[in-house]
């Protein structure tokens, strides 16, 4: 079985089209670091209650080594049945993809056949790679089901990618979206350039991944040159693993940046609130140890609240770093309006059960 774009629910193209709040969903483990299904089922609950318009699992958030323990599917399947089971919006499901060619192939076909609608694909086991190679492995994952291209940051496992990868990446039939998470703006002009070269985009819809830039690139217009005229695209919305913190607060927040981008003038305090979200992601993603602790930075701010028991990782050298906790301290004390704690204390008890 396999999925194109042009198959998918009307109602979930044109989400992902207009734009909403994917938060990247983190995996529950217990103090033996074994799924906890319950919590698992509490952290769903939760990104649907905040107002998430999908859910992205099997992705970094979700640690790449649910693979190596056989947690691929089973962790797939619980957020789809637990997505269903709490609530009838539909909710755009997307599936992390990972490996080399016959890896990536199965996993999109697993993930079709739990009723996913697209695949973040990463290109971190193909590195070395020429561009034909790549492009190669893309087509032929992007037959088995839509895809959301993925630059991944140099320093958590990405690779490079130019311009010219992202024109013949944008080209493909059966891609819908890309995920922008380079954190550098020179690379990020190149995946606009890439997708404006492909004539590409009223079909390809960029989602920022960048968490050092999440609201300046929400609220830019983003222009380059094709054939002597100007060609302005902008970022609709944000698949981040920053969101999956904080959740209700974030998408509280894509709504009045997607409204002000629509305007005129940009008000100066959502402006300076560039500023304040990239301080809260320096603490939750560990800049100061080059992004050691970036998944247990995310986990740590769900236990304060209540929804993890502990921040446990798959990988027990994965935790915080020196002096991440007072950081998180720091953030969370400065820019407690940004948080979401009233939210989740309200209705922790109910997710739980």
């Amino acid at each position: 079985m396999t999925l194109h774009r042009s198959t998918l629910p009307p109602e979930i193209l044109e989400r992902i089209r207009t734009g909403t709040a994917i938060p990247a969903h983190p995996l529950a483990l217990d103090r033996d670091r074994r799924f906890d299904r319950r919590r698992q089922r509490a952290l769903t609950r939760y990104y649907v209650d905040a107002g998430a318009g999908g859910l992205a699992v099997g992705v970094h958030t979700t640690q790449f080594a649910i693979r190596e323990v056989g947690l691929y599917e089973p962790v797939l399947s619980a957020a789809m049945a637990d997505a269903k089971a709490w609530t009838d919006r539909p909710l755009v499901m997307v599936a992390g993809l990972a490996g080399r060619t016959d890896q990536a192939v199965a996993e999109a076909q697993t993930a079709v056949g739990l009723g996913y609608h697209a695949g973040l694909l990463s290109l971190a086991a193909m590195a070395g790679q020429d561009t034909d190679a790549l492009i190669a492995h893309c087509a032929r994952v992007a037959e088995e089901i839509p895809l959301i291209g993925f630059y991944l940051q140099p320093a958590v496992g990405g690779m490079s990618l130019d311009a010219d990868f992202w024109s013949r990446f944008a080209a493909i039939d059966n891609v819908i979206a890309i995920k922008v998470a380079p954190f550098n703006r020179y690379r990020t002009l190149d995946v606009i350039r890439g997708v404006v070269a492909a004539r590409a985009e009223d079909r390809v819809t960029l989602y920022t991944g960048n968490d050092d830039h999440i609201v300046l690139d929400l609220l830019t217009p983003f222009t380059v040159m094709r054939d002597g005229m100007p060609v302005t695209l902008r970022f609709r919305g944000g698949l981040l693993g920053h969101w999956s913190v904080w959740t209700r607060q974030a998408v509280l927040m894509l709504e009045r940046l997607k409204a002000a981008a629509g305007g005129g003038d940009v008000p100066a305090d959502l402006l300076a609130l560039d500023s304040r979200v990239t301080d809260c992601n320096a603490a939750f993603f560990d800049v100061a140890n080059d992004f050691h602790g970036c998944i247990a930075g995310c986990h740590e701010i769900l236990r304060r609240q209540g929804l993890l028991e502990g921040i446990w990782c798959l990988d027990p050298a994965e935790g915080l770093s020196p002096g991440q906790a007072a950081e998180l301290d720091r953030v969370c004390r400065m820019h407690a309006d940004l948080s979401d704690d009233a939210f989740v204390a309200e209705n922790l008890e109910r997710w739980l059960s």
